[in-house]
């Protein structure tokens, strides 16, 4: 099989969701991702008996999804309605990954990282590990690289901020309805007596509120001056 190459100029990117609800989340955070260095990267995707071979030249690897995206935003790469995979895993997160166009890798991963096509557009499509791998995957040819050990994301997300967020929106997005309900509808003294319910009921109904809202997650952006990974405020 002829593979048609596309010339890729090094550059930035973005990647990731700030969107953390459970209906319309995706994979956070949302980051920044510098790539220091230029590559070829194939313009369809390529089937796995086709790639087989070439990936046991040096020269050949799946491609990662910064890479990817990078490709993607400059128009050079296409699909038709394959699933692709790509060189990454994770625990289903990027945290603590690098930003500089290497792939991500957990020694705990639970997903492969794909990209799914459908009508010129992609998205990302996790591969859980014990899933059959997809038929296509998208090859990649760059110089061998050295990278540094210091430019990555955090490697947990700020579970402090994620508590206090969730208890004001289990207050004021559960409990306080479920009392001004209680107050207007309920039989007198139900309140003094079935407060316990009611807290419970407001925490339950908040919990729900997460399947189709949570605030944003923080992103990171790569500074232009000190080249440093930095919360976008």
């Amino acid at each position: 099989m002829k593979i048609e190459w596309v010339q890729v100029t090094k550059g930035r990117t973005e990647l990731g969701s700030q969107n953390r609800s459970i209906l319309f989340g995706g994979i956070g955070p949302r980051h920044m991702v510098a790539i220091d260095y230029d590559f070829q990267i194939s313009r369809n995707p390529v089937s796995k008996e086709d790639a087989e071979s070439l990936l046991s030249s040096e020269e050949i690897e799946l491609a990662s999804e910064s890479e990817w995206h990078l490709a993607f935003d400059n128009g050079l790469i296409e699909g038709s309605n394959e699933i692709e995979l790509l060189a990454d895993c994770s625990r289903g997160d990027y945290w603590g990954k690098f930003v500089d166009g290497r792939a991500m890798f957990a020694d705990d991963w639970i997903v492969r990282i794909g990209k799914k096509w459908n009508y010129g557009s992609a998205i990302t499509h996790p591969i859980p590990r014990e899933t059959i791998e997809p038929d296509f995957v998208r090859l990649v040819r760059r110089e061998s690289q050295s990278f540094s050990e210091s430019q990555r994301l955090p490697l947990t997300r700020d579970t402090t901020k994620i508590i206090r967020e969730e208890v004001v929106i289990a207050i004021v997005l559960g409990i306080i309805p479920s009392f001004l309900w209680a107050h207007f509808n309920a039989t007198p003294g139900y309140i003094e007596t079935g407060w316990p319910g009611l807290v419970l009921g407001g925490v339950v109904l908040g919990l729900l509120t997460g399947l189709f809202w949570r605030p944003k997650t923080t992103s990171y952006r790569i500074g232009r001056n000190c080249g440093k990974v930095k919360a976008n405020k």
